[in-house]
């Protein structure tokens, strides 16, 4: 599946479906394992697990040791994770069995199945996970609900499995051979978190190349810093990209100048009233904001090669006829993917508040009152408290930049010695983005603001227009000193919810 056709089902809930060949690929496949290993010793079939691997499991309890890993292992703390990141979870487990080299039962493929396209989420605790081997106590709380145990979301409420399955008649999966080390074993939980991750940093960052045309609206920016023949100088695909972006969206605007028409010829004066050149945070958004969308580039290739990746162990190969032990389940890819998009994400957060502070600071734009306040100085206050939590927030993710990845703790009695901290790096990165989700709904509203301060609003261009149209409806322009904490979850959402084109 590619990105694009991953969204589809995740976001707009398209059907999943198992094609026949795909269906018999993984019927051939536990037919194999189911008579390859009856007189071998292989991993989590006849062996404990992990570090318990040196012991030998007898047949009478083989059956007994896959639900034994399911339970054993539910033992995650902290908040569920929402249900959009679980139906991504569980898609991308589905999508490792499709390839019918993990030898399961069919009858796992039919549950995750109905899970999937009745909306059944299994309540999965945030933290348990060291990304190595994969999500296994996340996943546990996946499969628990499979087998008819612990609790799930059901239209919008949480709510007993056994409760659920009688309601819908659905009977709980029955584990055979190796589908409970199967379910557990793998990199699902942070590959889900950070396929629902990439599209809200692409959303971010389209957003942020079409406001960063407005703030240089607002500040009557000469328009030569997006310049293609400037910006293609710089070799890098992102920069060129962003920069022709934001001359598609500038071309209709009346509001920024050009270079040509106002300096390009004799000057008298000695002291130039506007800025010759823009502040770093309105001229270098090209050069900031392309690194960025690199980055996301290749974050989106990781994760769709990791989602449509076999990643767990031990592999079934019908082809060679026998069975590989390795660590496919092992998240470093992942890790250091949410490790660069959380990274990326902060230095958004960072451009967005370093411009919200411009708009703010009347000393430094030299043409709006102090945090563009439309009121009575000093009696009414504008957005000044706005930014308090702009800068909160966005100090906040600034901490949360530093590196998952490398920060490896052994455990499992030193079995896991080197582990990959992938769904806590996820995890992470996407608080980092409901950071800068915050911080660009306080901009936007600051945005409209400084608009109507300059009462521009008529020259803008036809889309920076619409955006601004779209905060007001929302937020009107306000005089009077009022509580904006819901203004603020209210843009939020718009921003999250609402259709735009994604670079």
């Amino acid at each position: 599946m590619t990105i694009k056709e991953i969204e589809r089902v995740l976001f707009q809930e398209q059907e999943l479906k198992l094609t026949e060949e795909e269906r018999n690929q993984i019927e051939k496949s536990y037919n194999f394992l189911n008579d390859f290993a009856k007189d071998k010793v292989i991993y989590g079939i006849n062996t404990g697990f992990g570090p318990m691997a040196q012991y030998r499991i007898s047949d009478e309890e083989l059956n007994a040791l896959q639900y034994n890993i399911i339970r054993s292992h539910s033992t995650g703390a902290g908040e569920p994770f929402k249900p959009i990141y679980v139906r991504a979870a569980m898609m991308s487990r589905f999508t490792t069995f499709v390839s019918g080299k993990s030898g399961i039962h069919p009858d796992v493929m039919q549950m995750l199945l109905a899970f999937i396209n009745k909306g059944i989420y299994p309540i999965i605790p945030q933290h348990g996970s060291v990304g190595a081997s994969g999500d296994l106590v996340q996943l546990a709380h996946m499969s628990l609900a499979l087998i008819g145990e612990g609790e799930v979301f059901y239209k919008g409420q949480r709510r007993p499995t056994a409760e659920v399955f009688k309601e819908l008649g659905i009977s709980p999966l029955k584990l055979h051979l190796r589908d409970g080390l199967a379910l557990v074993n793998g990199t699902a939980m942070m590959t889900g978190v950070g396929i629902v991750n990439l599209h809200h940093a692409k959303r971010l960052l389209s957003i942020a190349t079409l406001v960063s045309v407005m703030i240089n609206e607002i500040a009557a920016s000469y328009d030569d810093f997006m310049a293609p023949e400037l910006n293609v100088l710089k070799n890098h695909k992102g920069q060129t990209l962003i920069a022709q972006k934001m001359r598609e969206y500038a071309a209709d605007s009346q509001c920024m100048l050009k270079r040509e028409v106002e300096m390009y010829h004799t000057h008298k004066e000695k002291v130039f009233k506007h800025k010759v050149q823009p502040y770093y945070s309105l001229r270098c958004v090209p050069q900031i904001l392309g690194p960025i969308f690199d980055t996301l580039e290749y974050t989106e290739k990781t994760l769709e090669e990791e989602f449509n990746a076999v990643d767990d162990n031990p592999i079934v190969d019908i082809d060679t006829q026998t069975v590989y032990h390795g660590g496919n389940f092992h998240g470093d890819y992942i890790s250091f993917e949410m490790d660069k998009l959380k990274i990326a994400m902060v230095k958004l957060t960072v451009l967005m508040e370093r411009q919200l502070n411009y708009i703010c600071h009347d000393r430094i734009n030299g043409i709006l009152p102090p945090f563009c306040n439309l009121g009575q100085l000093g009696l009414n206050y504008g957005i000044q408290a706005l930014q308090f939590t702009a800068t909160s927030t966005t100090a906040e993710s600034q901490t949360l930049a530093n590196s998952m990845y490398v920060h490896s703790i052994p455990n499992n009695n030193d079995n896991q010695d080197v582990v990959s901290m992938g769904t806590n790096s996820a995890i992470l990165a996407k608080r980092v983005l409901e950071n800068a989700y915050q911080v660009m709904a306080i901009y936007l509203i600051g945005l409209a603001q400084a608009v109507d301060c300059l009462k521009v609003s008529d020259k803008m261009a036809s889309k920076t227009k619409e955006l601004y149209q779209a905060i007001r409806n929302i937020v009107p322009a306000f005089i009077d000193d009022t509580p904006k904490y819901q203004d603020i979850a209210n843009v939020i959402n718009y921003l999250k919810e609402t259709q735009i084109e994604i670079l």
